[in-house]
This record gives C-alpha cells, sequence and structure tokens, in this order.
C-alpha cells in the first residue's frame, strides 16, 4: 500500500474516546472540546465521585459512567484513552492502555520518575500505537513567532536563557492533590517545570546535561477541605472559616540552573506560591551571540536587543487561547502518526525525556548538590 493510500484511510478515523479523570481541573474541558471535534465520540468515563461524573455523562451522552478505571480500558468500542488523573496514577493505567491497544493520551509528567516514564514511552513505540502528551506550550503564537526568530539567525548562537513561570494560586486556595507529594511527581519542578523545560528543547533543539537547584514549600499552611478537586478548589477561595489547615508537601518553588550538552547555561525560576506574580518581568529571554530577544506572555511583545543600538519591540504577538486542541493539534496528528507520516507533536519520548531533567532537579533541590541529566 502506498503512503497515500494508507493516508487516506486514516483520514477519517474516529476517535472513540475514553476518559480516566474525567472531571477534573483538565477532564472537564478536554471533554468540551472533544464534544465540538470532528471525529471524536466519548465513550466511556470515569472518575471517583459520582455526582459529578453522572453530571458528565449527560453532557458527552457517554456510553459508560465508572468509578473503575480498567473498565474503561477494557470497554471494547473505546480505541483512544486519555488519562487525566494525578501523576502517581499514569503509569498502572498507561499500562494497562498498551496492552489492551489503545491509543494514548496522557497528562504530563507522565510519570514520577524517568524509570515509569521510559517505560511507558517503549512499550508505546514497540506496541506501534499512537500517543500523545500535551505540551500545549509549544502551540502558545507567542512562543511560535519564538522559534520563527531563533530560525532566522538573528540572535546568533544562543548562549544563555532565563526563564520565568509563575502561575499563583490565590491565597486562600484550599490544598488539592497536586499539594501532596504521595500524589504529585516533584511538586512546581514537574507540574510548570515540565512544560517549560519541553518549551526550551523545542525552541532550541538541545538537552540539559546537568542541574543544580533550590526548591521548597514556601507557601504557609492552607486549608483541608479533603479530596476537592482544582476547579473547585479555586472556587472556593476565602470561604473555610474553622477548618483544619495544613502546609503542602510538594515544592511550590523552585529556582533551578543548568547547562545544555552545548555548554549554553540556563535559569528557570518556577512558582505557584500567590505573591510571585506575572508580567513584573520578561518571562523568556533568549541571549545569543548576536542579540538577545525578550518574551513577556502577558502582553505578547517581543523584544530585541543588539549591541550598541536601542531595545526595540519587534513584535506583538498576544496569547489568543488554543482554540479546540483536540480539533487542530491532537486528532490530526494522531492520524498522521497512524499513517506512518512523520510528525512533530510531543509524545511519550518527550515526556520520558522531560521527566529526566525533572528528576534530576528534584534530586538536586534535595541533595543540595549538581546533579547529572540520566
Amino acid at each position: 500500500m502506498n503512503p497515500e493510500s494508507k493516508s487516506s484511510q486514516t483520514d477519517g478515523f474516529s476517535f472513540n474516546v475514553g476518559v480516566i479523570g474525567a472531571t477534573g481541573y483538565i477532564g472537564a474541558p478536554y471533554r468540551a472540546e472533544i464534544r465540538e471535534a470532528n471525529g471524536g465520540r466519548i465513550v466511556a468515563l470515569c472518575a471517583r465521585r459520582r455526582e459529578l461524573l453522572e453530571a458528565a455523562g449527560k453532557e458527552d451522552g457517554a456510553e459508560l459512567l465508572t468509578d473503575k478505571w480498567l473498565e474503561v480500558v477494557r470497554h471494547p468500542d473505546v480505541n483512544f484513552v486519555i488519562v487525566a488523573t494525578p501523576d502517581a496514577l499514569h503509569h498502572e493505567a498507561v499500562m494497562a492502555c498498551a496492552e489492551a491497544g489503545k491509543h494514548l493520551l496522557c497528562e504530563k509528567p507522565v510519570g514520577v520518575n524517568a524509570a515509569e516514564a521510559f517505560e511507558m514511552w517503549a512499550t508505546y513505540r514497540d506496541a506501534g500505537l499512537a500517543h500523545y502528551v500535551p505540551f500545549w506550550t509549544r502551540y502558545c503564537e507567542p512562543f511560535v513567532r519564538t522559534r520563527e526568530v531563533i530560525e532566522s539567525g538573528v540572535l546568533g548562537d544562543i548562549r544563555g536563557v532565563v526563564y520565568r513561570w509563575h502561575n499563583p494560586r490565590p491565597d486562600d486556595m484550599p490544598l488539592t492533590w497536586r499539594d501532596d507529594a504521595g500524589l504529585s511527581s516533584a511538586g512546581s519542578i514537574a507540574d510548570v517545570g515540565s512544560h517549560a523545560y519541553d518549551t526550551l528543547r523545542w525552541l532550541l533543539g538541545r538537552e540539559a546535561t546537568r542541574v543544580q537547584a533550590h526548591a521548597d514549600t514556601i507557601t504557609p499552611a492552607r486549608t483541608d477541605l479533603g479530596a476537592i478537586n482544582l476547579t473547585e478548589a479555586l472556587g472556593q477561595a476565602g470561604g473555610q472559616v474553622g477548618a483544619p489547615r495544613r502546609k503542602g508537601t510538594t515544592f511550590d518553588y523552585a529556582s533551578i540552573a543548568w547547562e545544555f550538552d552545548d555548554g549554553a547555561v540556563a535559569t528557570l525560576v518556577l512558582s505557584h506560591t500567590p505573591f510571585f506574580r506575572k508580567g513584573i518581568a520578561l518571562e523568556l529571554e533568549l541571549h545569543g551571540t548576536k542579540a538577545s530577544l525578550g518574551l513577556d506572555r502577558v502582553s505578547g511583545n517581543l523584544t530585541l536587543a543588539k549591541p550598541d543600538e536601542p531595545v526595540e519591540i519587534i513584535d506583538t504577538v498576544p496569547a489568543n487561547g488554543f482554540g479546540n486542541r483536540f480539533a487542530k493539534y491532537v486528532f490530526p496528528n494522531l492520524r498522521q502518526a497512524l499513517a506512518g507520516e512523520e510528525t512533530d507533536h510531543p509524545d511519550l519520548k518527550d515526556g520520558w525525556r522531560v521527566q529526566l531533567f525533572t528528576d534530576a532537579a528534584a534530586r538536586s533541590a534535595r541533595s543540595g548538590r549538581w546533579e547529572t541529566v540520566e
């Protein structure tokens, strides 16, 4: 069969979707996009709370509603599974999906350590199944424009990077699983740090070789309302008078220095704390042998600095959102992969490479030493 006929067969491939973690902060918007995307049908949903699950089932018209994730994986009509559970629950579900022959979208970080991440990637690779890891920053318009500037050569050879990724949470937001070291891979290092590191890999085509990190839990004690999801936590800020309080057990701040494989250096500051706010400074600085580029995602401004010339804003590219990510990126890219075509969508291999970095950063935060990315 020639490549064109194979591609034409997969163009109409219908994704019959099962969602594990269907009602959470990630699962709910994914489901809304799938409902509006051609070629996608939601078949089965898994969530731990029945009232939320039943409401989701009515929205989606799903055939199966269950609190047992394996029932989703084994559903005979499901051919594509979304794993949108806490980090520590990914590995077992992903390996079961591979055994059942299901194509996959697994949230990042893909595992709690690089060994898990490698096993997931190798299994999917060897099975010939399609897999996707949603490193969405690759599709953010200001970053797409930044990559074009890099590729133009105007910066020369990039030798230094400064990156600030702040995602401040409200002062009085209750705790969620993301604050629990038993469920979160490495707190902010793995949560937003995985996005940041993947973005730089994608922009520069380089990997880190060694890292040194300082990280801690610097947010004071928060209200503990039990097993609520992030959407609920954000909506319940301010309303917990008299409720018990405790401090989270995951890193919610990190400052990470590292070296790339070509000797370039980088500094990354990550935070979920309330008092590291966005918009004060450029989010990303790229310093090359010919010029430097700054990106402010809040304003969309790209600023160019050349030696002995005035600093100038060379473009303004607002971050207008992603649109329907399943219609624009996930389904088309996976159809390409199923047709055997080249595609640069992020997948489990990228998830593993990123996990190597986040593991090393977390080890360094605990050891106080430089750690090798391996």
